[in-house]
């Protein structure tokens, strides 16, 4: 719908607003002389009535989400209370014109006091819900609704002077996939080695104090002697080229450095004869 669409029928609802309020006034003014309000009170009141729907029409169509709901819920209650009150009006033919300063609104005296109570309160009410409903359109933020692709940037369109940069390259000028710009590179490579720095930070904790008796070694320490008899009687039938400080260390199960000392006494007993047994 054009503007022109939309002006007219708002003029069409506040024609028939009107109308509907002149309708409804006789009724509302004979209803708060009878509850005991003067000339001056009874001309006003259906301004309090009337008047709060007509409010709260325009803050149902302002609002959104709660506070819509809210307002929805006056307009409701304020428009059957004058339905009641105008239906009262006509069932009473004594309420018509004013003709008595005060008179009851129903011959039984449950409904004639509800009557009253529901007349004398809308006054109130509407202090208080008018109050707030005007609160509530007065707070009110309106939703930017403008369609996301329409989006434009406001720094395209401004001339070369105005920037401190120079104009960036169109987005739609660009087909492929470009490089990354040179601010996001450095980024990337000024956070790889905070990376790798943090990966190799993590070390193996040693251990300390005294080591448990049930985690040591249960093999005896052999003396320079005896590891050298064992080392004589495991390489027995071995050859001088066999005789290797690697094989000597895994074959007598000792140290690299004690290893190639037992390798240079075997080598120079082979090389002098054959050991004299002891007696």
């Amino acid at each position: 719908m054009n503007r022109t669409g939309k002006t007219l029928l708002v003029l069409a609802l506040v024609a028939v607003v009107g109308m509907a309020f002149r309708v409804s006034w006789n009724a509302l003014r004979d209803v708060a002389t009878a509850v005991g309000a003067d000339e001056t009170a009874a001309t006003l009141y259906p301004f309090v009535v009337d008047g709060l729907m007509a409010l709260a029409l325009i803050a149902t169509l302002v609002l959104v989400g709660r506070d819509k709901t809210f307002a929805l819920r006056v307009l409701a209650a304020y428009t059957l209370a004058s339905l009641v009150l105008n239906y009262v009006h006509g069932l009473v033919p004594e309420l018509h014109g004013g003709s008595v300063d005060w008179g009851r609104l129903a011959d039984w005296d449950p409904a004639n006091w509800t009557l009253v109570l529901l007349a004398t309160s809308l006054p109130v009410g509407s202090i208080y819900f008018g109050s707030d409903l005007v609160a509530k359109v007065l707070h009110h933020r309106p939703i930017d609704t403008a369609p996301i692709g329409k989006c434009v940037d406001t720094s395209i369109n401004r001339s070369t002077a105005d920037l401190e940069e120079s104009t960036p390259a169109p987005v739609a000028a660009v087909e492929t996939p470009a490089a990354l710009p040179a601010s996001v590179s450095v980024d990337l490579v000024e956070l790889a080695p905070v990376r790798s720095v943090a990966a190799e930070s993590a070390r193996p904790r040693g251990a300390t104090g005294r080591v448990p008796d049930a985690a040591r070694s249960a093999r005896p320490v052999r003396t320079a002697d005896e590891l050298l008899d064992e080392a004589r009687s495991a390489t027995a039938d071995w050859s001088v080229d066999d005789l290797t400080a690697e094989g000597i260390r895994k074959t007598v199960r000792t140290s690299p450095a004690k290893a190639r000392v037992l390798r240079e006494t075997l080598r120079a007993e082979r090389s002098a004869g054959p050991v004299e047994a002891s007696a």
